[in-house]
């Protein structure tokens, strides 16, 4: 276990004397230091069995957000991203949410669904109650194809059929395997099933089964967190915390009620999330989709956050989400780098993975909501997104970060002033 998330003086290190001192932190083998010395930690041989007409591989940054405290546990956390600002952005609400007790989390089980889709019938309301009351029999043909989940204390658990008595294809009925699939992100284990019992489903309604695929709106596989924050942490030298508080819920609101800002809102929610997904090799997609939509649910899109000020005057936020993360299976077991962001993060299960999410989530978006409630959006992110640009101007080695911060000093973080800048310094030099 991480003793400190802390990380003290980390960003002042080099990326070799990160990496050593989070080997150390969080105790990884010989074997675990070794696939970070050297580039190119994916071998071909083992990316050619991954997907198909591989020709080479493609690496992003990986960083470790530090700071978090989660459910009184501190945890390092690796994120695969490209965009500058995102890990310095969550560390720093991260800091700021220790000091009033970290962030709270929960989660459902890992329910997922597989859909089941019937025409061809013309009493579909008839056909549901035939389904239902084999639901036994459905469920144990589902869990005959899969032992070693039912002996993990998974399988399918429920069954529910949904009724369109008018479509352009006629009446349909749409059965859902309800389906525990512990800690795997379950696609392949629930579209088994749902072919599996395609030959039954015809049998008791008369109908022709179409599809059978799992549904990405994992709705009953949700996580949870939650932080509060007092105006005393929030405050700095140029603004009161309670102003500070009244600004994120002005901004919180303006992407409750619409759309376009929403739109923008979320995504900043899942420029926290997507890169522990890719980090650990879970399929990015599908958590983006189940999210989207489920910010949808109530008939118009809007927030995937709440903000709100508690009875003492404290800010309070919370987010809940679908997170089909596993654990076990795919790029998860294959990928050398996803075993290690798991290590690190000392997850025990999909459910912890998924509550770890949430959390980052949630401090990205406070990050997001506090800067433009305060200095607006590009002032940090522009200065951390000098180095990049420092780069695209052609500078190497300490001309990097001697031109970012030349940069960041004259809030003028543009590629022709940075190749003036790097004219400059070697004339100079």
């Amino acid at each position: 276990m991480v003793a400190d998330s802390r990380l003290p003086n980390f960003r002042a290190l080099n990326p070799a004397q990160r990496w050593d001192f989070l080997a150390n932190a969080c105790g990884l083998t010989d074997d675990d230091r070794a696939l970070l010395k050297q580039p190119g930690a994916l071998p071909v041989n083992i990316a050619d069995g991954m997907i198909e007409n591989v020709f080479g591989t493609f690496e992003l940054p990986m960083g470790i957000a530090s700071n978090f405290q989660i459910n009184g546990r501190d945890v390092l956390i690796p994120m695969a991203v490209e965009e500058p600002s995102i890990v310095a952005a969550a560390s720093y609400m991260a800091k700021l949410a220790r000091e009033d007790g970290g962030f709270q989390t929960s989660s459902t089980l890992p329910l997922m669904r597989a859909q089941v889709q019937v025409l061809g019938i013309s009493d579909p309301y008839g056909s549901r109650i035939a389904l239902l009351q084999a639901r036994d029999q459905i469920i144990e043909r589902a869990n005959s194809r899969d032992k070693v989940l039912i002996g993990l204390g998974g399988g399918c658990k429920d069954i529910e059929v949904h009724v369109f008595p008018e479509s352009p294809r006629g009446p349909m009925i749409v059965m859902h395997l309800i389906v525990d699939v512990r800690d795997a992100m379950g696609a392949n284990t629930v579209n088994t099933m749902a072919e599996s019992v395609a030959p039954l489903v015809e049998e008791l309604t008369g109908g022709s089964v179409r599809l059978r695929i799992l549904s990405n709106l994992a709705d009953l596989r949700l996580a949870r967190a939650r932080v509060r924050l007092t105006p005393q942490t929030l405050a700095t030298k140029e603004r009161s915390g309670e102003a500070i508080i009244e600004g994120v819920l002005d901004a919180y609101t303006f992407a409750a009620i619409d759309p376009y800002r929403a739109a923008t809102h979320n995504k900043g929610i899942m420029n926290g999330i997507d890169p522990i997904i890719v980090a650990t090799g879970n399929d990015w997609r599908a958590v983006e989709a189940g999210a989207h939509v489920y910010a949808s649910r109530q008939g118009g899109y809007t927030s995937l956050t709440r903000w709100e000020k508690d009875n003492s005057g404290a800010l309070v936020g919370t987010i809940e989400l679908p997170m089909p993360v596993g654990l076990v299976g795919g790029a998860t077991k294959t990928h050398p780098l996803a075993r290690l962001a798991l290590k690190i993060m000392q997850v025990k299960s999909a459910q912890d993975l998924g509550e770890i999410c949430a959390a980052v989530g949630l401090a990205q978006n406070l990050g997001a909501l506090r800067a433009l409630a305060t200095e607006g959006i590009q002032r940090g992110h522009m200065a951390l997104h000098a180095r990049n640009i420092a780069l695209v101007a052609g500078a190497v080695g300490d001309e990097v970060d001697a031109v970012a911060k030349r940069l960041a000093a004259e809030h003028d973080v543009r590629t022709d002033r940075a190749l003036e800048v790097l004219q400059e310094l070697r004339a100079k030099g």
